[in-house]
């Protein structure tokens, strides 16, 4: 009968105990900057609560005619300025008889609608045009700070409401005009972060390899900079719905019978002292709305950047 003996295993040397004890030290894996983001942004009660409520008006409005109770132009002047909590018409009825709650969520399309493609437009452009500007520099710089800065002589207000007037009322010229508006304060934010990433070790590296300036742009510029831009446009989307709000009060904007937040604010004004409560709906659609964009891009603000 054979038996098998075992070596004894020799000690281990200093530098292999060092580096297992370095393995035990080590997390399990590496944490990225995107995961660093979404873990600032968990614990941000706020944020997560805005978010949940645009996701909530969201659905809404683009299932309304899943949601609506009646149809958003019918009306009858017999049911005219009914009072919240009326059977059958929860949210009251408007001027015409139409349906409240009908009536906000097919307006929600066209106030969101003219709210974010304006800023979704100009983020495009804007992105594009501060970033040409903050790596080229010199004479192509300065011609579009230049032009930058005459738009910034106006209110945006002002400038918007010009702008729509002069093109005419419609819902394509406001959101025309809001893009207008829009485009300068973007590409401002973007001339200015391409100037300080433009003069970054790791882009002269790419400069030095021998790679050609859209390359550059692309691979190692646009990368760093998209995030801070993006923040700052997401700001702008309240801004812009109550900008187009405001065009469609004044009747540049949204025309009659067409169900907006701004416009219905405009033919609700009248029943103020009637049914209060029913004419203050769509402001304060337009006021929560406005308040969750803003707190949203706080958070977002807050949750990438890496020294917080």
């Amino acid at each position: 009968m054979s038996t098998t003996t075992t070596a004894p295993r020799r000690p281990p040397t200093a530098a292999e105990a060092e580096l297992a004890v370095q393995a035990r030290q080590a997390p399990v894996r590496s944490q990225g900057y995107w995961a660093g983001v979404w873990k600032r942004l968990r614990r941000d009660p706020v944020t997560i609560a805005c978010a949940l409520i645009l996701l909530l008006m969201a659905l809404a409005i683009v299932f309304a005619p899943l949601l609506a109770p009646h149809d958003p132009y019918q009306g009858s002047m017999l049911r005219r300025l009914r009072a919240i909590g009326t059977p059958g018409y929860p949210l009251g009825t408007d001027e015409l008889g139409r349906d409240m709650l009908t009536r906000l969520l097919y307006g929600g399309r066209l106030s969101w609608f003219m709210g974010i493609l304006p800023v979704a437009i100009a983020f495009v452009v804007g992105t594009a045009l501060g970033v040409l500007a903050g790596y080229a520099g010199g004479k192509v710089n300065m011609a579009i700070m230049r032009v930058t800065d005459v738009f910034y002589a106006f209110p945006s207000v002002l400038l918007a409401v010009a702008i729509s007037g002069a093109l005419g009322a419609g819902i394509l010229n406001a959101i025309l005009a809001l893009t207008l508006v829009f485009i300068p304060p973007i590409i401002r934010v973007a001339e200015s972060v391409t100037t300080g990433v433009r003069s970054l070790d790791f882009v002269d590296a790419a400069r030095a390899s021998g790679a050609g300036a859209f390359t550059v742009v692309r691979v190692h510029v646009l990368g760093n900079v998209l995030g801070p831009i993006f923040v700052y446009a997401t700001s702008l989307i309240s801004v812009s719905m109550i900008l187009a709000s405001g065009l469609s009060f004044l009747g540049l904007g949204t025309r009659p019978p067409e169900p907006e937040w701004g416009l219905m604010l405009n033919t609700l004004r009248t029943a103020i002292y009637v049914q209060p409560w029913v004419a203050v709906l769509p402001g304060a659609c337009i006021f929560v709305t406005s308040i969750c964009f803003n707190l949203l891009s706080d958070g977002l603000r807050q949750a990438m950047d890496v020294k917080a």
